[in-house]
């Protein structure tokens, strides 16, 4: 990944800010949270967490800083006077780099702006995705084929009129991913940015925690609610057990994340904050009653199931299995839902079914199976990687890698620079996979894919794909000596030796996609095929009434959508 000593190339300046808390995240389609949404029928001597605390960290920690690329096939530029250069100048002088200016006028660099988001919960060592773009008056045609050398990444906070800088976050470099389809000519801005998937990796773990209304803040209280979540939620650690709270202050508690969430921390915290801080076993037995009726009735079923997956217990799961044989679709996949984060096994079949067949539900029914511990689970996920539905197939796919990376299934292998590669012996339509977010991944669905001749494809600015006839195809990288290697048809061979010649994941993915444009590719190609939380679930005319009166009572309770998880996210 580094073509270029630190001490040679470097800067990192950041020009970021913090994110705010985006609270308790509602159910999937109706806009509703589990606190605001009916909580006057909670009886009243129940208290929730949710009653007397709200969450830390839930939000997006945006991190900014000032790079540059390297690596161009003379589509850089010397950028001219201004903040950013003589950033960039003041730490390659800080780092005693030779000859700075001399290296900014190569047409082989660019000054570039870096973005990344660090994600509720992340851990240090955890990667994240980068953006790379110039900026707005550069002379910069292209970042295809280049390089982001390590830039380290800091928050920053404008107090007055100064840019003040926090400490170090995340240190990030690697191959920059511009749109395949990006021409310098025609649509010049797109062909000035790209991705680094995965490029990088968090220095500081971020905090998860609950912090005490101002009210009822005391120490007392922090302990109280520190001993009801850990009742819920716990590990074993060397033997022991470990809950995942810990009251810092009279006003904090820190969370860890449970092992069974670490793909879903939005749902993480709507559990924890329905967990009840005092309740007798009457009052107890009481509110469960009133959870089962809440539960049946599709206009409150999301909302209850939470509240039960918070209860956890056998009664509370005895009741979410009357869900699954409710009437109304909706109820039976809350319930399901709530099931599966409860590691039961009757909820496998009924979200195998929704993954299936309902695109509202998809993504959170994907990410539910792969929070299991169950052998049936695994089992319809691997059914699920011969669907039809492109997007059903690599959530499938990657429900499978978050459940169990090194399941020979789809483990795959490492190709070149952090370049995640993996073919699938499994039936259904001939489909090629490549992402845009969150890991450099290729996945090849089946084990027959050819390229039809003839064809001229380019894998990045020095490799080209040449085949004419005879069943052949020429690689070859052109720089200071010519390298080639022939191969046959096969999309694999042809992948192999681009990457044999230096090829990155970029070069590889321009490749395929151009492939696929000029219809040398006859297997579908797609790229970041995700399923998508936000779609309407559509029902039935008789249920539409019940539908419209739904929404129209929780508009004012709840006016944020619920993001993906974070394993279907596609910010990386």
């Amino acid at each position: 990944m580094k073509y270029v000593t630190r001490n040679t190339l470097w800067v990192a300046l950041v020009i970021a800010s913090c994110s705010s808390s985006i609270g308790c995240m509602g159910p999937i389609l109706r806009h509703q949270s589990p606190e605001s949404t009916f909580a006057e029928e909670v009886p009243s001597d129940t208290t929730l967490v949710a009653n007397v605390a709200h969450p830390y960290g839930m939000g997006y920690v945006k991190l900014e800083a000032i790079g540059l690329v390297t690596g161009l096939a003379n589509t850089g530029e010397d950028p001219p006077p201004s903040p950013q250069r003589a950033t960039i100048l003041s730490e390659m002088n800080r780092r005693n780099v030779e000859t700075p200016n001399q290296i900014l006028a190569s047409s082989a660099t660019a000054l570039v702006l870096v973005r990344g988001f660090l994600r509720p919960g992340i851990q240090e060592g955890d990667r994240f995705d980068i953006e790379v773009k110039t900026p707005t008056r550069s002379s910069t045609t292209s970042l295809r084929g280049g390089k982001l050398l390590e830039t380290r990444m800091t928050e920053m906070a404008v107090l007055g009129s100064q840019i003040r800088k926090g400490h170090l976050m995340g240190v990030s470099n690697g191959s920059v991913l511009v749109d395949p389809t990006a021409n310098i000519k025609d649509d010049p801005a797109l062909a000035r940015r790209g991705r680094i998937l995965g490029g990088g990796i968090v220095t500081k773990s971020r905090k998860l925690g609950l912090i005490l209304d101002h009210e009822r803040q005391s120490v007392r209280l922090s302990q109280q609610v520190g001993k009801a979540i850990n009742t819920r939620f716990h590990s074993y650690i060397n033997g022991r057990r470990r809950g995942v709270a810990t009251p810092k202050t009279d006003e904090f508690i820190e969370l860890e994340l449970h092992p069974r969430y670490k793909d879903n921390v939005g749902r993480f915290m709507q559990v924890v904050r329905n967990i009840s801080l005092r309740e007798s076993q009457f009052e107890l037995q009481s509110r469960l009653r009133l959870l089962k009726s809440q539960l049946l009735d599709p206009v409150t079923s999301a909302t209850a199931a939470i509240r039960l997956e918070a209860v956890g217990s056998e009664e509370a799961i005895t009741i979410l299995k009357l869900g699954l044989n409710a009437e109304d679709p909706e109820v039976r996949f809350y319930a399901a839902e709530a099931l599966a984060y409860l590691d039961v096994t009757d909820a496998v079949a009924p979200l195998a079914l929704i993954a299936r067949e309902e695109p509202a539900f998809r993504v959170h029914a994907l990410a539910a199976l792969s929070a299991m511990d169950d052998g049936s689970a695994y089992d319809e996920l691997r059914e699920l990687l011969s669907v039809k539905s492109a997007e059903t197939r690599y959530g499938a796919f990657r429900s499978l890698w978050a459940m169990s990376p090194g399941d020979s299934m789809i483990r795959g292998e490492s190709l070149g620079e952090m370049f995640s590669y993996h073919i699938l012996n499994v039936s259904g339509p001939p489909m090629i996979h490549v992402t845009n977010s969150h890991r450099p991944e290729i996945v090849l669905f089946g084990q027959q894919h050819r390229l039809k001749l003839p064809l001229v494809l380019d894998a990045g600015p020095k490799i080209l794909v040449n085949g004419l006839s005879g069943g052949e195809i020429k690689v070859s990288r052109f720089s200071e000596t010519t390298q080639q290697r022939v191969v046959s048809t096969d999309v694999d061979e042809v992948i192999r030796a681009v990457v044999e010649l230096g090829g990155t994941y970029p070069d590889v993915v321009q490749m395929l996609a151009q492939a696929k444009e000029s219809g040398a590719m006859a297997s579908r190609f797609r790229v970041n095929a995700l399923p998508e939380s936000g779609r309407e679930f559509l029902k039935s005319d008789e249920d539409s009434s019940s539908l419209e009166k739904s929404s129209e009572s929780a508009i004012d309770s709840f006016d944020l959508e619920t993001p993906a998880p974070e394993l279907f996210s596609r910010r990386g």
